[in-house]
């Protein structure tokens, strides 16, 4: 398992108390009092919500599905974070994604705190009638605690637009008169979602690492020739070569990440290998990405899986097992499916220098240690993923102004918005020697407990 929430507010504390630049009218028994305080505030949520969905199914029975919605913190604005649906979902994991959506929020400055939501089910295996009541009985249950100035779900695993269509219909219906059109974000365009929601967090995870072995390579490359620093070599041993890349997961994320290496015009990398649930595919000279993504949107989202898919797909590759695109030989692992891929099974296996974590904690906290020991760059989840966010911000706000911006104009602002967060904190990274994940949690932890401490709430 990654790190609890805990442990990773405890480190970053703890790197902080030695800093007497945070909060420096904070000193001696006090600042032991208020450490003690953010330590107990950060590693907990403030609300548990459970309950159990009764759902009538198409052959006439009726089921309980377990339902969570988890709110970490507000501090910084109405909680915020996806849905997910997945059979996997359990109260812990919504607990530590809440947390994390927290501290998601404060390291990009975006005024939102952390919440997270799960139903335990796989939704393969319902009909759009039975998840569309499942969509309408979780708004129902939970109605109380959610809103666009309380609680802002979003998708996440298993969801899309159109639950959160749905789901915000429902919330229109049952509260007539109340603004409605914040209280779910990454809804479809015809429905007041935002232009390019769906596509922004697969934008954002390519976006990390381009900007950083781009144009962050290209602005610092003698500085950081000149630093003794394990991943400064890593970074500038990739400038100016073929990039490979290996992606995991082909939903919204990874083909979106997908497409834009296949298309980048700043670096030299191909896409060799991707995968879903069900195939890996691998290709030395690379991967036809339009075309793969051409089949996956007429196929359920899947990727060709024999020779004959292939052909109709027109696409040259190698079929491998799934879980072989973790262990290639490639530059850069873009992981974009679940939870917990790399872990002490497989991690001294693992031979890409460069980890792009599109998915929520894809890395073991073993895996992590290990591997950033070894001079692997870990590009995090709390950095890289946050693009969906940020959008779902936007969309925020373009639904209480009835102003809406055009795909190209939410792209320049996420891309201001991300650029703003790399440059504060990758000079950090190389100039120091904590590894990348502990510097943004250490800045997240930072902000939000400044703003705790003014507002008088650790004692």
């Amino acid at each position: 398992m990654a790190k609890s929430t805990g442990q990773i507010v405890q480190d970053s504390l703890d790197a902080l108390m030695e800093d007497e630049t945070f909060m420096p009218d904070c000193t001696g028994d006090e600042r032991k009092k208020a450490f003690t305080s953010l330590a107990s505030i950060l590693s907990t949520p403030n609300h548990v919500n459970k309950s159990f969905l009764r759902i009538p199914l198409d052959n006439g029975k009726v089921i309980r599905v377990p339902a969570f919605r988890v709110q970490h913190n507000n501090v910084l604005g109405p909680y915020k974070g996806g849905i997910r649906f997945h059979e996997s979902v359990n109260e812990e994991e919504v607990m530590n994604l809440a947390a994390l959506m927290t501290l998601k929020n404060a390291l990009h400055e975006v005024p939102f705190g952390g919440g997270k939501g799960g139903v335990v089910i796989n939704p393969r295996e319902y009909s759009s009638k039975e998840l569309y009541m499942m969509c309408k009985k979780y708004v129902q249950y939970f109605s109380e605690i959610l809103g666009p100035d309380k609680d802002i779900p979003a998708p996440d695993v298993g969801t899309s637009a159109r639950e959160m269509d749905w789901m915000m219909g429902e919330y229109k219906s049952i509260r007539p008169g109340v603004p409605y059109r914040g209280s779910f974000t990454g809804k479809s365009v015809e429905n007041g979602g935002s232009l390019g929601r769906r596509e922004a967090t697969g934008k954002g995870v390519y976006f990390t690492f381009r900007y950083m072995l781009h144009n962050f390579l290209n602005d610092q490359g003698k500085w950081l020739s000149n630093l003794d620093n394990i991943f400064a070599k890593t970074a500038l041993a990739h400038k100016d070569k073929t990039i490979t890349m290996a992606i995991q997961g082909f939903g919204n994320v990874g083909s979106v990440a997908a497409q834009e290496a296949y298309q980048c015009n700043y670096l030299n990398n191909k896409v060799v290998a991707v995968s879903d649930r069900n195939v890996a595919l691998y290709n030395s000279d690379g991967l036809d990405i339009p075309n793969l993504i051409k089949y996956t949107s007429k196929n359920n989202g899947d990727l060709p899986t024999d020779e004959k898919q292939l052909k109709q797909a027109e696409v040259q590759a190698e079929i491998k097992n799934r879980d072989d695109v973790l262990t290639l030989d490639v530059d850069v692992l873009i992981l974009a499916a679940l939870e917990d891929q790399l872990h002490k099974d497989n991690m001294k296996e693992i031979k890409a220098q460069i980890i792009v974590e599109g998915a929520n904690a894809p890395v073991t906290g073993d895996a992590d240690k290990y591997l950033s020991e070894k001079g692997v760059i870990i590009i995090p989840d709390i950095l890289a993923n946050a693009g969906g966010v940020i959008v779902s911000y936007f969309e925020w706000l373009q639904g209480r102004e009835t102003q809406f911006h055009s795909e190209e104009e939410i792209y320049k602002r996420l891309f201001d918005k991300m650029k703003y967060t790399f440059d504060t904190i990758l000079p950090q990274f190389f100039g120091d020697p904590f590894p990348l994940r502990q510097n943004c949690y250490i800045h997240a932890v930072m902000k939000i407990s400044d703003i705790l401490y003014r507002q008088g709430k650790l004692y």
